[in-house]
């Protein structure tokens, strides 16, 4: 849950990248951070096994400017999709204000991106987050690859509540911008519900 301090006017919201390993979601979190200007970001923290696998977290904290009055800030996880790395999703998830579910649309990762979708909502469950309320965006990842899902299969299996999704490259950056732009807009928009604003 964001942490709105009154006192300095600031809002802090945290958005989680969640999927199955080897999706894109580091991948998409490194091309935001290539794209957003010195001045409005921090050093990335990026810890990942030799394999390049993220093995804790990815952490972006990001400045927003002014927000109803109250300077707003981002603070952007990945966490490891690894099936053994379970007990570090649920820390990672835990207060989460966003997600987005990044998907490996490749037909033989079907299966993963099922469990990983079951994973979150298990964890979320745990984590007393009420999932209606959660904003959610999907990135549909890999579409540049031979043997993909299509969109229409994976959204019927996956996206539920018909939260919006982005078809995704993340490698090339395709679709990454648009699918953050989205949930933070979500996401703001429950701070300024939050704030009492009309």
């Amino acid at each position: 849950m964001a942490v709105i301090k009154f006192a300095s006017r600031e809002v802090i919201c945290k958005i989680v990248y969640y999927g199955p390993g080897r999706s894109g979601k580091t991948t998409s979190i490194k091309y935001l951070y290539s794209r957003i200007p010195n001045n409005r970001k921090s050093d990335m923290i990026s810890l990942a096994t030799k394999e390049d696998r993220t093995l804790f977290f990815d952490f972006l904290p990001l400045e927003l400017g002014n927000f109803k009055g109250f300077k707003a800030r981002l603070q952007i996880y990945t966490v490891p999709g690894q099936v053994i790395y379970d007990s570090t999703r649920k820390l990672v998830l835990r207060g989460a204000d966003g997600v987005v579910f990044v998907a490996d649309s490749q037909e033989e990762r079907f299966d993963d991106n099922r469990w990983s979708w079951e994973n979150m909502m298990e964890n979320l469950e745990e984590s007393s987050i009420v999932i209606g309320d959660l904003p959610i965006v999907f990135e549909y990842n890999k579409r540049d690859l031979e043997h993909i899902t299509p969109i229409e299969k994976l959204d019927t299996q996956l996206n539920f509540d018909d939260c919006p999704f982005f078809p995704t490259i993340a490698t090339q950056g395709k679709g990454v911008i648009p699918a953050f732009k989205t949930i933070g807009v979500l996401v703001l928009k429950r701070i300024k519900d939050r704030l009492g604003e009309k």
